[in-house]
């Protein structure tokens, strides 16, 4: 049996380093709202998330997925889970702007 012996409101030192990542450009729209919304920076929001994922958590509460519903229709974002092994780089062999648009018309 694990007994969780941490204290509750210990602090740890964190060694933060620069990152360009690249993301979907509405994922990055939607993340970076959130993070406004909540008052943080967009490397914080992305540590919590990555953290809870980590420890098999949810990262948010009942209005946070509300208020993320509300500015994924905002920033027209309907990719989901499912989505993510099969993005690929507009230019690249992916679509670019203007098949994506003919598809969103059909």
């Amino acid at each position: 049996m694990y007994i969780d012996i941490r204290v509750p409101n210990e602090k740890y030192i964190a060694e933060r380093t620069q990152t360009g990542l690249r993301m979907e450009r509405r994922v990055l729209k939607v993340l970076r709202a959130f993070a406004d919304y909540r008052d943080l920076t967009l490397g914080d929001l992305l540590e919590g998330i990555v953290l809870h994922a980590l420890d098999d958590k949810c990262p948010f509460d009942e209005d946070s997925l509300q208020r993320l519903k509300e500015l994924r229709k905002l920033y027209d974002l309907d990719l989901d889970s499912s989505s993510s092994h099969r993005l690929s780089e507009a230019g690249a062999g992916g679509r670019g702007k203007k098949e994506m648009k003919e598809k969103a018309l059909k």
